[in-house]
């Protein structure tokens, strides 16, 4: 029990109080995986065994992080075919827990660090939770990749807590706490100093090593009522029927299994025995982490995520970088929320504008962000204040005097972007990081104007700054590895997310959104109903239809965009784009901006689809099926996804598929554009690219050639490959 071929020591000290110790000595956190499933084990065995001699236990760790969770990489794995196998390894680790919490002895969690997941499940198994007062999280997040808490997570939860707080709360959002909201919330009793951790463990067992409901769970006890009520009682019987629909229109009817499987558990669970409801847990836990939805998520947001925060594709041998004064051309929007960003960060931001007033206005921006903080309680109104006053607006290039990055965000016109950037060149460090805020523009074109190409390169913001979390890094063709780096750590420094690209037209992600845009356009322009149109992407999992979509990015502009991008190409006959924007804009409805489009808008806000939108596109006697709408725009994004790896636009899956549903929405069930190939499920339940090259040209066959793979695809399937991770 206590040498290296176990994850859990046991250790006893002389007043009878025994120390489940969480150590796996093969990695620095503790996951589920299976030496700690056996260790555990043997440890609660061991405690039985000596159950005479023991007054108590206290749970704890020896790593940094009290318990990491489940063993991803194995879940990952697991097929259809291996149901039994993960079923009866699900009821193994809880008949320990479950062991373990029905002893007759106090248990106490001491949590140290980090308890997510199974480390939370962990803890509630026990009778006490003691928490460090420090910075970390605890919580079920389950459901963000795709998964239920299978260690006795929901029923636990639905027991402490009821029905409705425990789903809306805790399990259906995968919220995360600081130890503060946890304590606030009731997932821990107590808060106290790291330091005293563990004597505050013991203490609690010895004060009430004589009380016998120390030692059980409320749900244990006789007469134990569940919080709220069971499915049966009339006060919530009355709600119960709506909870479906509630979540089927949070969802905008999108196929995510985990929340359904997640409220199906809690409420069939709560209708049973303890015993029962954790076997019903089990049933949807093992039904999710077989299929296929759940390794999507966990592939993009566990292990791609993973990588791009640990900085795969940052260049090696570069010393980490933080900038301390950076100089933020334009005050609009971007450039405003930009100032915000790296305010907040701990930057000083001089933010310059043609004129002060505009450079005022960009600053009143934070203000406004800061205000509806402090209402919030997001933050104090000191450090409103704090970040407030590191803004610095102007009109004038001299005061940019020192600063080490410079981050430009006017309006996309290549000599204005390279008329600004000379102004202010002989004012900043010599060595300052150079960064254009552009969306479409071509970095190496933007450099031939810039006298350090070398330090240039695209930081792409998505709007607004102050919530998106993506930013797009587009390196330049005389870009330098140091720059890189150096904009890798600026994006992590503002608390984004970064991804890497190679310069093209449009980039990665403006470039793909653009087609999927454009295939809900060609669907509108051959008859499919408008709101069927809207409706078929939100099903399909997008935050909103191509119509209303292209109302917030401006008619106009994709407009210009469009016949650019196809002027350089030499193509002559107008896009699909063109013509149907073209169209809207003759009639008078350009934008959202502007008050109409596809949508009708009073006084800024969203109505009803425009009226006359059938007179300028009839709709169609014959509609398309709607998995057909739904998959045409996927396909036509994801193959243009496809496109950029061969085009070497895009060199990573990970930084693929996080910029794809960080940046521009693409569904988060499928894992990411790249993974949505790789791990495409098809009707007929066969599984990976073969399956998506098939059903692509279906759709080509039916659609248009721009839905047909290329042969780059068709290559890496035949030699049974992936993109390159």
């Amino acid at each position: 029990m206590n040498d290296a071929t176990s994850a859990v020591r046991l250790e006893r000290d002389a007043d009878g109080i025994a120390t489940l110790v969480l150590d796996d000595p093969h990695g620095s956190a503790n996951t589920m995986n299976d030496l700690w499933v056996t260790s555990m084990k043997d440890a609660v065995d061991e405690l039985a065994a000596q159950l005479d001699d023991i007054v108590g236990v206290v749970v704890t760790s020896a790593k940094k992080t009290f318990f990491a969770g489940g063993d991803l990489k194995k879940m990952s794995r697991a097929t259809r075919a291996d149901a039994a196998t993960v079923f009866a390894e699900t009821e193994g680790v809880k008949a320990t827990l479950r062991r373990l919490e029905t002893l007759g002895r106090p248990v106490v969690a001491a949590i140290n660090g980090a308890a997510l997941g199974g480390g939370l499940e962990i803890a509630l198994a026990c009778h006490h939770r003691i928490a460090a007062d420090a910075r970390y999280d605890i919580g079920l997040p389950e459901v963000t990749l795709g998964l239920l808490p299978g260690g006795g997570g929901v029923t636990r939860t639905v027991r402490m807590f009821g029905i409705m707080t425990a789903l809306m709360d805790i399990l259906g959002q995968g919220t995360r706490f600081k130890p503060a909201a946890a304590l606030e919330k009731g997932l821990v009793d107590e808060l106290v100093a790291p330091e005293a951790l563990l004597e505050t463990a013991k203490a609690w067992i010895r004060a009430n090593a004589d009380d016998p409901e120390a030692a059980t769970q409320p749900w244990d006890r006789a007469g134990y009522r569940l919080p709220g009520g069971t499915p049966s009682s009339p006060k919530l019987a009355a709600f119960l029927p709506a909870f479906a629909p509630i979540l089927r229109k949070q969802l905008k009817q999108a196929d995510m299994r985990a929340p359904k499987a997640i409220l199906e558990a809690a409420v069939e669970g709560a209708q049973v025995d303890f015993e029962t409801a954790t076997r019903i847990e089990s049933r949807y836990f093992v039904d999710l982490v077989t299929g296929q939805q759940s390794k999507n998520m966990t592939q993009a947001f566990f292990f791609d995520l993973g990588a791009i925060n640990a900085g795969t594709l940052r260049p090696d041998g570069h010393e980490r970088y933080a900038a301390t004064k950076v100089g933020v051309l334009g005050a609009g929007m971007m450039g405003a929320g930009i100032a915000y960003a790296c305010a907040r960060a701990g930057m000083d931001v001089v933010l310059k504008d043609v004129a002060a007033e505009n450079a005022e206005r960009g600053k009143a921006y934070t203000a406004g962000l800061n205000e509806k903080g402090v209402a919030r309680g997001k933050i104090s109104q000191q450090k409103a204040d704090e970040i407030l006053g590191r803004i610095t607006p102007t009109a004038d290039p001299a005061d940019l005097s020192g600063c080490d990055l410079v981050i430009e965000a006017v309006f996309e016109d290549v000599a204005l972007k390279q008329g600004v950037f000379a102004e202010i060149a002989s004012h900043v460090a010599p060595d300052a990081l150079l960064c254009s805020n552009t969306s479409t523009l071509p970095i190496t074109e933007l450099a031939k104007g810039i006298d350090r190409p070398a330090d240039f390169i695209g930081l792409h913001f998505f709007s607004p700054v102050d919530k998106m979390p993506l930013v797009e890094i587009i390196r330049g063709a005389e870009t330098s590895d140091e720059a890189l780096a150096k904009a890798y750590d600026v994006v992590q420094q503002i608390k984004k997310t970064p991804i890497v690209v190679h310069d093209s037209r449009g980039f990665y992600t403006s470039r793909v959104i653009g087609t999927r845009i454009e295939e809900g356009l060609a669907m509108l322009a051959e008859g499919l109903a408008p709101y069927t149109l809207e409706r078929a992407a939100t099903q399909a999992g997008y935050p909103v239809g191509p119509l209303q979509l292209a109302d917030e990015l401006n008619l106009e502009l994709m407009v210009k965009i469009a016949s650019t991008t196809r002027a350089a190409a030499g193509v002559v006959e107008p896009t699909v784009t063109e013509r149907v924007c073209g169209a809207m804009i003759e009639a008078g409805r350009p934008s959202k901006l502007k008050g109409a489009g596809f949508y009708s808008y009073a006084q800024g806000r969203r109505g009803s689809i425009w009226p006359g939108l059938g007179d300028l596109f009839p709709v169609s006697a014959e509609q398309i099926p709607l998995a057909d709408a739904r998959e045409r725009m996927l396909f036509r994004e994801a193959i243009e996804t496809a496109r950029c790896f061969e085009e070497g636009v895009l060199t990573s899956a990970a930084h693929a598929n996080i910029g794809s549903i960080f940046g521009i929405g693409f569904p988060p069930a499928t894992g990411g554009a790249a993974q949505f190939m790789t791990g495409y499920e098809a009707a007929d339940g066969s599984i990976g690219l073969a399956a998506f090259l098939a059903r692509a040209d279906e759709l080509a066959d039916a659609y248009g050639e721009q839905l047909r793979p290329t042969a780059y695809l068709r290559e890496l399937a035949a030699r049974g490959e992936g993109f390159p991770a």
